[in-house]
């Protein structure tokens, strides 16, 4: 190939990753969500850095220090502590951690599951979508939090028992919406052109049929971690979920409840930084939705 044909080239991709920049930086609640979400993966990634405190010392006598705000906060605790005298600002650090580890690992592991059923249910169709269907509708009747409270309270709970029964239990949604794109897809014309070139079957599903309905697996797993970082919380608070002493926000809610209408930051503090963290993954997960999706790109 001539130098020219490569410069050419070179300029074509610099060109479409320019303009894959300027459709991103268009996107202005992309851009904002992306940034906030980023802000506390690195939060989380630092935390052992940025964290004053050991989040697991507890110092009964430093208990219900307000934040620096009030007249009887300080800079030692910026944050304040706990009813069991641990620092507050190095349990929200840590805290973040178990959030993004539990949606990440929660939506991969229902991802897999429910991207697979969906593919094969919408590419074959015929009685695996039939299986399909009724596993769906099998699952649809059984309420996920019902679920989860019955088995974690007969397995027992902990950070990774959390883990895997949400993950065995939201994966319907991947299927659904899998199966509908992928009938979808499967009739067009480049689906068709690589049957008729003799591609095979793993071919085209992988190669053909899911990128093209990856804008739709992006959006539904935005909204599977946010859904599953919320019920953690809640079977945290109820104390179903992650068990103490580690700094999980749902749990750090349930243990402030006592004092709500005294140190009401207890529960106002891991009450937004959990609303923030679902806030900005909806938020990224859409903007690039637009961004990726064929409407998006033209």
């Amino acid at each position: 190939m001539s130098e020219t044909s490569l410069s050419v080239a070179e300029t074509a991709e610099l060109s479409e990753g320019r303009k894959l920049l300027r459709r991103f930086l268009g996107q202005k609640a992309f851009v904002f969500g992306f940034g906030l979400l980023v802000l506390f993966i690195l939060i989380a990634l630092a935390a052992p850095l940025l964290a004053p405190h050991d989040p697991y010392l507890q110092n009964l006598t430093a208990r219900n220090i307000p934040p620096f705000w009030y007249e009887k906060g300080n800079w030692v605790h910026p944050l304040g502590t706990d009813p069991l005298g641990r620092d507050y600002l190095s349990r929200l650090l840590y805290g973040a951690r178990i959030s993004l580890l539990i949606g990440i690992s929660v939506v991969i592991i229902s991802g897999l599951i429910g991207t697979t059923m969906g593919l094969l249910a919408g590419y074959f169709g015929g009685r695996i979508d039939m299986v399909m269907t009724f596993l769906v509708t099998t699952r649809l009747s059984m309420p996920v939090i019902l679920v989860a409270l019955a088995v974690v309270a007969i397995v027992g709970s902990s950070l990774w028992i959390v883990i895997l029964v949400l993950g065995l239990l939201k994966w319907d949604r991947f299927a659904v919406v899998m199966r509908s794109a992928t009938q979808q897809v499967r009739s067009l014309d480049y689906v068709a052109a690589a049957q008729a070139a003799g591609a095979s079957t793993s071919r085209i599903i992988f190669g053909e049929v899911l990128p093209n309905i990856a804008p739709h697996l992006i959006v539904v797993a935005t909204l599977e971690a946010g859904s599953a970082i919320l019920l953690e919380a809640a079977l945290s608070f109820l104390g179903l979920g992650v068990q103490p002493p580690l700094p999980s926000w749902g749990l750090m809610i349930s243990e402030a409840k006592a004092y709500m209408f005294f140190s009401f930051w207890l529960i106002a503090l891991p009450g937004s930084a959990l609303a923030l963290l679902i806030f900005a993954i909806n938020l990224a997960g859409d903007g690039l939705r637009d961004v990726i999706s064929p409407e998006g790109r033209a």
